[in-house]
């Protein structure tokens, strides 16, 4: 045993089992408040998927309360209701007591609460076990006979209706206590749930009796309570498609089952009980290791604020608790272990709450308090479901994706019907009345027992955006079934469902009707605000041009692109008709005009919009019109002026917004491979976001902040979207030094890199399942390349370095077998020329005979200083036109001690829309710098003037 923190630490041997050597840890030195802030902000969370509690560490009167995801009204009437409620009144009080402490420790899932009173040491621990389906809580004392306290339980909300009497709503419940059991069910009357959670109390020494609808323990060595909740749903089919709300589950009493289980887990000993859950949990959890070096700790011995703490493994552990430090890093403060253990409390939360077997995790998980909780806890799927998965593949956690693919098969037979529905409405021409001919659709608001339809704030897109982590399901995991089973019926389904969205408009599919998600007229003109619907608009036609794209290559894999139709018969198949839809979508693919760039250079929300933020609210924190950067892939570093339009318009719509928003911005900026802009969002999320428990502040509380923010800092260390494994595509300069372990690239190859002054040292990749591994990585091609097979013998490296331009990062390639390692060492430090400063452009014209020609665009720039005793600097000039997706270069300039250079493109503007310009510097032994960018057009001086007072009036 040894002490950490205050806190006894055992290394069990599940813990050594898992690979991550570094605690992560949550401490605090005052319990939660007992109220909804205090549940909100300062309550510790553990779950284990089938439910969450929510852990107090109060002195006098523990409070631990459950959220089961199904016990719910329908989301009109409030949605998520809160389960149970747990007291264990104890005859301490906290005024009283000394060297209080409390805390989670994300490695093993364990919370824990630690005081002393009248000389006593007292201890809990609190885990909801996977395994089990059980919440185990422990609690013990340093003098024997010295446990005594009363457990009651309480159901939340027992009242006859919902929201106002009479709106069939409302929840019946009693608790009754009998020998060692406390028994608390009822029923939500609204589906007719059926509930039922039993605690079970057991103790070493002392007396266990009932008493008053309570358990009571008296002088007991330690005891120990399991706890379990059980509801009559069942997910299935049935439960979306039947409409009477009445009829949705069957009348079946959860008593027997759930006692039977209890039966089970009340075999085991706590010790067998703690040791399956940590065995499970840790062999989660301990799959990812991040580790930020804090070189200025190193240096002096102390951290950048006040306050003590150790140093491990070249990090600095700090001793203040969590609260305090994030108090300090708002101020400014540099924790890089806050940073890390932020991170990890994602993946935490991830595993806590979405796992085989049980329902997804929500908008708010699988914790809740309320009796109407925030937006109903539903599923939200213009963004919000989604971004609670995308951390589950690069951050090694596939499995938790389970509960949501199940939970999107049994809802797919409804949003069948719901797929013909609607195009019946929207595009009467293409409607089919057999069955599933029309694939399937989702909305934006979905709970545990409807869905909707596309409509309103959201088009047809979040089908598309949904169906990509399906095809990430398959290519980070490369599993032949989950590509047959799982990921082909979705994709192919919504095919057949967005292909007959779209209406052909000179050459263009266009979606019909098309909304980006939430974003609205400007509200000065529309006093309640008015959703904005379109034709076309990026949202719907990135979303679909991916999920087409995702589409076809599933077919390829599948050999169903080389079938003829008398082979695709014989198939055995569960379409019929794979290859009609496969047709289609070759067909339309190629013209739904995911990316418009416009006179700002922006990429267009809106393909009628000119200039930025001319429809819709500026600064709106949706950034639907980036979804193609991420999480889709149309925008890339493969389409160049496409990106840098990217990066124009995320500067554009600010960095001020809400937490998960802010999280969507970390994982777009980490795309473009700004890691300065993605960690300032970092800090804006953590410092600015994040409650005193870590969980992201909406506001309300709204877990995909958490989950965002996780799969942004991947994205920053590890991506591999473009077809080849990017290694720390988006490094800060503030994660100067550190390390990563566990990360997933797609082609299942398991990803580890050290880093030491913003450079990586090594790379060690493990091919889980084999193929084609191309890297990408500065310095990469004059490395030291190990390849060893799944035996450890090392073999001949067959290694093609990959052909490059402009600012492409140096790639290799080479063949890879399951289980092989490759293993890169001294990669040499390469470091990219210095950015051009003051680049500008103007357009040259005058007028004649009473009209305006055009003579072409002047560039001019600031000279960059040649390194000392080397080569001068030349300077690329590189041009877009329109919707051009890359750049042609126009000249490369060279020129000795000169401060100002300049450069004349003899183009007639008045030919184009808009014209980019972009400049980098070029040095040799260098890599090419990044780019300046310069946008022209030919709007007239009314033109620029009216958009200029139309914003003004819009941001009043």
């Amino acid at each position: 045993m040894e002490i950490r923190g205050n806190m006894p630490f055992v290394r069990t041997a599940a813990y050594m089992a898992g690979r991550f050597f570094m605690d992560y840890v949550m401490r605090y030195r005052t319990p939660a408040e007992d109220s909804e802030f205090g549940w909100e902000h300062q309550s510790l969370p553990i779950g284990c998927g089938y439910f969450g509690a929510n852990v107090f560490g109060m002195v006098e009167r523990e409070r631990i309360q459950i959220t089961e995801n199904s016990l719910e009204n329908s989301g009109a009437l409030g949605g998520l209701n809160n389960f149970a409620e747990l007291y264990l009144h104890f005859p301490h009080s906290f005024e009283e007591a000394q060297e209080y402490e409390r805390g989670l420790r994300l490695n093993n899932g364990v919370a824990w609460c630690r005081y002393t009173y009248d000389g006593i040491t007292y201890e809990r621990e609190y885990f909801a076990s996977y395994p089990d389906r059980a919440l185990v809580v422990r609690i013990g004392a340093s003098r024997p006979g010295s446990v005594s306290f009363r457990l009651e339980g309480v159901i939340p909300f027992v009242k006859d209706y919902a929201k106002e009497p009479g709106d069939g709503g409302g929840k019946s419940g009693q608790v009754e206590a009998s020998g060692y059991t406390l028994t608390m069910k009822g029923v939500m009357h609204y589906y007719e749930i059926l509930f039922e959670g039993q605690a079970r109390v057991f103790a070493q020494g002392g007396t266990v009796r009932a008493d008053g609808g309570c358990i009571v323990v008296d002088g007991a060595d330690w005891a120990y309570l399991v706890y379990s909740p059980a509801t009559n749903y069942v997910l299935c089919p049935e439960v979306f498609l039947e409409e009477d709300p009445k009829k949705k589950l069957k009348p079946v009493n959860p008593h027997e089952e759930l006692t039977m289980r209890l039966d089970r887990v009340c075999e085991k000993s706590y010790e067998e009980l703690k040791a399956a859950h940590e065995a499970d949990f840790t062999e989660l959890f301990g799959r990812v290791e991040l580790l930020l070096e804090d070189e200025t700790a190193a240096d002096s011995g102390v951290r950048t604020t006040a306050g003590g703490g150790s140093m491990q493994d070249g990090v600095w552990i700090p001793s203040e608790p969590t609260d305090v430090l994030l108090a300090d890093y708002q101020k400014g403060a540099k924790i890089p272990y806050l940073e890390m253990v932020y991170y990890q409390y994602g993946r935490y939360l991830l595993i806590s709450s979405s796992r085989p077997g049980t329902l997804p995790a929500n908008l708010q998980g699988v914790w809740n308090c309320h009796d109407q909780s925030p937006w109903g806890s539903g599923y939200w799927h213009n963004i919000n479901v989604q971004m609670n998965y995308w951390p589950a593949f690069s951050a090694n956690l596939a499995e938790t994706f389970q509960a949501y693919a199940e939970f999107n098969k049994a809802f797919r037979p409804k949003t069948e019907q719901m797929a013909t529905e609607y195009i019946r409405a929207h595009n009467p021409e293409k409607a089919s009345e057999l069955p599933g001919e029309c694939g399937w659709t989702i909305g934006t608001a979905s709970y545990a027992y409807y869905v909707t339809a596309p409509g309103g704030h959201s088009g047809p897109g979040t089908g598309g955006l949904t169906t990509k982590l399906f095809w990430d399901y398959y290519d980070f995991t490369r599993d032949e079934d989950v590509l047959k089973e799982v990921t082909w019926p979705v994709l192919s389904g919504m095919s057949r469902f967005l292909t007959k969205t779209v209406k052909k408009y000179d050459g263009d599919y266009l979606t019909l009707d098309s909304a980006s998600p939430e974003q609205m007229l400007n509200r000065k003109w529309v006093p309640r605000g008015q959703y904005y619907t379109t034709i076309g608009c990026a949202f719907d036609q990135q979303m679909i041009w991916e999920n087409g794209k995702d589409m076809l290559r599933a077919a390829e894999l599948l050999g169903m692109e080389q079938a003829d139709p008398d082979e695709a018969a014989t198939m055995d198949w569960k379409d019929s008709e794979q290859e009609d839809i496969c047709a289609v979508q070759r067909r339309q693919q190629d013209h739904y005009k995911p990316v418009e760039i416009g006179w700002s250079g922006q990429v267009k929300e809106y393909s009628e919009e000119r200039f930025y933020g001319e429809i819709g609210q500026y600064n709106h924190r949706h950034i639907s019109q980036l979804v193609g950067l991420f999480p889709g892939s149309c925008i890339s570093n493969n389409t160049p002026a496409w990106m840098d339009a990217a990066k124009l318009t995320l500067t554009m719509r600010g960095d001020e917004s809400t937490g998960w928003a802010l999280a969507h911005r970390i994982c777009a900026w980490a795309r473009t491979g700004d890691g300065e802009h993605a960690y300032s969002l970092v800090r804006n999320l953590l410092g600015m976001r994040t409650m005193d428990n870590l969980w992201d502040f909406h506001p309300p509380f709204q877990i995909d902040g958490n989950f965002g923010g996780t799969a942004g800092i991947t994205e920053m260390l590890l991506q591999s979207h473009e077809g080849y494994v990017s290694i720390l595509p988006a490094l800060p300069a503030q994660w100067k030094s550190g390390s990563c372990s566990g990360l997933v690239a797609r082609g299942n190859f398991e990803v580890s890199i050290s880093w030491k002054d913003g450079c990586a040292k090594t790379i060690t990749v493990l091919a889980r399942s084999g193929g084609v591994l191309e890297l990408s990585c500065p310095g990469i091609t004059a490395a030291a390349i190990e390849h060893r097979n799944a035996e450890g013998r090392i073999e001949r490296a067959a290694v093609e370095i990959v052909p490059v331009t402009g600012c492409s990062v140096e790639r290799v390639r080479m063949l890879t077998a399951k289980g092989d390692r490759i293993i890169i060492t001294n990669i040499p430090r390469l470091e990219r020329a210095e950015k051009p400063e003051r680049f500008s452009v103007r357009i040259l014209d005058k007028v004649q005979d009473g009209k305006r020609r055009f003579l072409g665009v002047w560039l001019d720039w600031k000279s960059v200083k040649a390194v000392v005793g080397g080569p001068n600097v030349s300077y690329r000039v590189w041009r877009a036109i329109d919707q051009d997706s890359d750049y042609e270069l126009l000249a490369e300039v060279t020129a000795k001690n000169k401060n100002r250079l300049e450069y004349l493109d003899p183009i007639n503007v008045e030919d184009y829309d808009h014209i980019t310009y972009k400049l980098t510097a070029v040095m040799s032994g260098r890599r090419e710098s990044e780019g300046c960018l310069a946008v022209v057009n030919h709007a007239s001086e009314l033109e620029r003037d009216r958009y200029e007072r139309n914003i003004r009036v819009t941001e009043q």
